[in-house]
């Protein structure tokens, strides 16, 4: 389960704490999109490790159904059994990930260690008992990191939602945000 501690350290602490959106109006534009891609790149990381816990969840449900129904081993399968979710109808927010996960090798030791490694690693030897377990564990972990998500999300949208509303009021404009786009991508004189 992901924990979210006050006061914490980890980038999921920040954008979780409950101040992080209050006060939003007093912060200058620059402050408000640097919160944004912090929780952003939140958002990718959880989506990441979502991803990670769906692909062990079809693995595990993928050897209940050849136990009951027999068929071609679960090696003989993984390729299909893992391109069915990755190409299936799209599920949740619908939003466009532009990141790449940040801590890809922790999430992976994370979903790892839910069952141990080694468990995964041959399903066909784990007994009946055994498997629905290792389903349970990866079902809550899963419902657990999609709340997180979730949550992340609504600090994105909240975040956004000033910002728009800036640009609305004429407080912030596109032409400021090309400049300092163009002043951060200009080549450095110096060099």
């Amino acid at each position: 389960m992901i924990e979210v501690r006050p006061g914490g350290r980890r980038r999921i602490d920040r954008v979780l704490a409950a101040d992080y959106v209050l006060s939003l109006g007093e912060l200058t534009l620059s402050a408000l999109r640097e919160r944004r891609d912090e929780a952003a790149q939140e958002e990718t990381d959880l989506s990441y490790l979502r991803r990670l816990l769906h692909a062990r969840i079809d693995i595990v449900r993928a050897e209940q159904q050849r136990r009951t129904s027999g068929g071609d081993s679960i090696v003989d399968r993984l390729a299909a059994i893992l391109a069915n979710n990755a190409i299936g109808p799209a599920t949740g927010s619908g939003r466009h990930q532009q990141l790449e996960p940040s801590r890809a090798g922790e999430h992976r030791r994370q979903a790892e260690a839910l069952v141990g490694d080694a468990d995964l690693s041959d399903v066909v030897a784990l007994s009946d008992e055994k498997l629905a377990a290792t389903l349970l564990t990866y079902a809550e972990e899963e419902l657990s990191v999609s709340a997180r998500r979730r949550e992340v999300q609504v600090v994105m949208d909240t975040i956004n939602a000033e910002i728009a509303g800036r640009y609305r009021s004429g407080d912030a404009s596109v032409d400021d945000l090309l400049d300092t786009e163009r002043r951060r991508n200009a080549p450095d004189p110096a060099d």
